[in-house]
């Protein structure tokens, strides 16, 4: 038999055979591509998935994907992450306009009551209503201005420059002079000379509610208040002490928190709209630092603000007592 023959009929014996073959690795490659796919791409579903119940409102969903730690992981991971953190904001800020609300409309609902008693009796004099009126609008606008301040400070809309911290401490400490003089208080300012970047006007409204807690929830009489600064390498640090009633730990932490306010605070005729701590947190958050809030052992509260330093200079320690 020649060659010439013998090569077409191996062909033609196992034609049906490697035919069978691609058949069965085409199908094979197409099941296992689309098996390969599948799993590559289940992570993404998932994802997907998550995303629309996000944007359909629901921010509890977490992908929570198994596995190993790999690049589809590491997504799932800062996803889940960053629904939560959006879920603890949306839950603050409903907490918060819901506090809000109720402080606002406690003065609306004095001023209304106060229209209508002067409505029904016409022959009353009014000069005690007015007085009362001035004092409820007075709050109700410190209020708004508060929570305008609050929500700024927030935002971090607002210019960054070079600032003394012991500087605005002593400003602070001057305007609020008056106020600690009525109550037989003393003021011990004390620190070196603290630069650091941010706004002149939030650090000072931040180191004046300081001070003023400071006064306001002190002793009835001979009182004192420590104001300090200090600066290390890396950060500055403003630190306010007071004299006072003995604080458990649990309720100073919650002191920062809007419109929280102690026994103390409920009491005094200047216990504000419970934003003061409030306000200093997030000025101090808009301001990269950290505030720590601890009650002093002899009674009292120590409020410690530390801030990112300023590029170094020159140091100059300087003392001030106030009576």
């Amino acid at each position: 038999m020649s060659t010439g023959r013998l090569v077409p009929g191996l062909l033609r014996a196992f034609a049906p055979a490697v035919a069978a073959v691609l058949a069965f690795l085409l199908v094979f490659g197409l099941v296992g591509g689309w098996f390969l796919a599948g799993r590559m791409l289940a992570p993404l579903t998932r994802i997907a998935d998550a995303t629309r119940t996000a944007a359909n409102g629901s921010l509890s969903h977490r992908i929570r994907l198994p596995g190993r730690k790999d690049e589809f992981r590491e997504l799932a991971d800062a996803f889940d992450t960053m629904l939560a953190r959006l879920e603890a904001q949306v839950t603050e800020q409903q907490r918060f306009a819901a506090n809000a609300s109720h402080e606002l409309r406690t003065p609306l609902a004095i001023t209304r009551t106060l229209l209508e008693v002067a409505q029904s009796d016409r022959n009353r004099d009014t000069s005690e209503l007015v007085d009362r009126l001035h004092v409820v609008n007075a709050r109700a606008i410190d209020l708004t201005e508060a929570l305008l301040l609050l929500s700024r400070a927030d935002q971090r809309c607002f210019t960054k420059g070079q600032v003394d911290l012991f500087l605005i401490a002593e400003e602070a400490t001057e305007t609020l002079l008056p106020l600690a003089e009525k109550r037989g208080l003393t003021i011990e300012t004390s620190g070196d000379l603290t630069p650091t970047i941010g706004s002149p006007a939030l650090l000072l409204q931040m180191a004046t509610n300081l001070v003023h807690n400071a006064i306001v929830h002190n002793l009835p009489e001979r009182g004192t208040v420590w104001v300090t600064t200090s600066i290390h390498p890396k950060t500055v640090v403003l630190t306010v002490e007071n004299t006072g009633e003995r604080l458990a730990p649990e309720l100073a932490s919650t002191l920062v928190e809007p419109f929280q306010r102690g026994t103390e605070r409920i009491r005094t005729d200047h216990a504000g709209a419970g934003l003061g701590l409030a306000i200093v947190k997030s000025i101090t958050q808009a301001h990269d630092g950290t505030l720590t809030v601890t009650p002093r052992p002899a009674g009292g509260l120590r409020v410690t603000v530390q801030l990112p330093a300023a590029p170094p200079h020159t140091r100059t320690p300087t003392t001030r007592s106030s009576v």
